[in-house]
């Protein structure tokens, strides 16, 4: 595997960089707006959004037929990381899980009425697995469809439904077959939300409350009361939802917990540990705080790679020449935001007292970002299957290991 970009790639990065530049704006780019907070939820990171489909990077990877470019995998991942770095929006739900699994598995009325509003962005997904028995196990759902004449009757909750209180669209997993094996009896549907201006049926049972989370984040609960869904906004086939779903996660593990955020804040610690004295004497001379630079520098590094990795398992198996990188997303996954965590302690132990001030106080040791960051790094171990449901990924699918239930 090659680690370096080549010229052509380094010429889009440049082309992207540039771009950010001349779209440079607060309201949309605040690089304390950690990964699964760098979402598309106002009208300016919109703007933003439909301005590089208007480029054509929205779906670079999609089949042309359906608008993309079919291009490689590795032009999306640098994208997303220069998004990423700034704390702008990524390219979200809609062009990945949403837009590939409908390519992949929708019918032709979900993918004419779809894909061209994900390309344009003028469509806002939120996903619906988690619920309140059934969190990171999402075979374990149970919100109920019960099948009625020309579609489906919901009854139920999801939780920890981010963007559920601006998205007009819910990508959303109910029990179609409560006989069924708990992962075959899962179907996927699109619902739209409160908030879509003109909805195609009528959703009068839907209910959002919010949740405000610990990481100074809006996640949402959903109640489904028998709300009716149309037989035509079922994804794909009954009772293979969850098959699906696992597909979309490998994709969600990956882009929505981008490396170069969790790099700027080491660059940041460092560049406060090369100027700051404790005692009157440099901190950079300090044994202990040189070892850990040293640790959280090295662990940055294979953090990185094993990004890198991902996009190169994805590029083979798009050309027909290896497995979707389900292994490779979950070891990124968890080692990463592990590690990310490590990191939002060590700049809380190295910083002293200070890092407990909050984020943008100027005086604090680096603008505050470690006491937001130490609160909002606990998010990312969850979101998107949390840190133990990737262990038992890592040993079951690539270990070979027996399951433990």
């Amino acid at each position: 595997m090659d680690f370096d970009f080549t010229p052509e790639q380094q010429k889009f990065l440049a082309d992207v960089e540039e771009f950010l530049d001349i779209n440079d704006d607060p309201e949309i780019f605040d690089v304390t707006r950690e990964n699964m907070a760098q979402i598309v939820d106002t009208p300016k990171r919109r703007g933003l959004m439909k301005k590089m489909g208007e480029q054509g990077w929205l779906g670079m990877t999609w089949p042309t037929e359906y608008g993309g470019q079919q291009g490689e995998g590795v032009y999306e991942y640098i994208l997303n990381e220069a998004l990423a770095g700034r704390g702008g929006p990524q390219i979200g739900k809609g062009v990945g899980i949403i837009g590939k699994t409908l390519i992949a598995h929708g019918s032709d009325h979900l993918k004419e009425y779809f894909l061209p509003k994900i390309l344009d962005n003028e469509v806002e997904f939120a996903i619906g697995y988690s619920e309140p028995e059934a969190g990171s196990d999402a075979a374990s759902m149970r919100l109920k469809a019960t099948k009625t004449d020309g579609g489906w009757i919901l009854n139920g909750q999801k939780t920890w439904t981010t963007s559920a209180h601006f998205a007009e669209w819910y990508w959303v997993g109910a029990r179609t077959d409560p006989d069924a094996p708990k992962w075959n009896g899962i179907t996927l549907f699109l619902v739209p939300l409160p908030n879509h201006p003109e909805p195609p049926y009528d959703i009068s049972g839907i209910t959002v409350q919010g949740i405000w989370t610990m990481g100074d984040e809006w996640t949402n609960d959903v109640f489904f009361d028998d709300v009716f869904v149309p037989d035509e906004w079922v994804v794909g086939e009954l009772n293979k939802g969850f098959q699906y779903i696992s597909q979309a996660l490998d994709l969600e593990r990956f882009t929505m917990f981008t490396y170069s955020p969790v790099k700027q804040r080491l660059d940041l610690l460092v560049d406060h540990v090369r100027r700051a004295e404790r005692d009157g004497e440099p901190l950079k001379d300090d044994p202990v705080v040189r070892r850990q630079i040293a640790q959280l520098a090295t662990d940055a590094e294979v953090a990185r790679g094993l990004g890198l990795r991902v996009v190169d398992a994805s590029m083979k198996a798009e050309r027909g020449g290896g497995a979707p990188p389900t292994i490779e997303a979950s070891e990124y996954k968890l080692f990463t935001t592990e590690f990310s965590k490590r990191l939002a302690n060590a700049s809380m132990d190295i910083g002293g007292p200070g890092t407990q001030l909050r984020v943008h106080t100027e005086e604090a040791p680096m603008v505050g970002r470690a006491e937001s960051t130490y609160r909002y790094t606990v998010l990312d171990t969850i979101g998107g299957g949390t840190s133990e449901v990737q262990k038992n990924i890592i040993a079951r699918r690539g270990l070979g290991l027996p399951k433990c239930f």
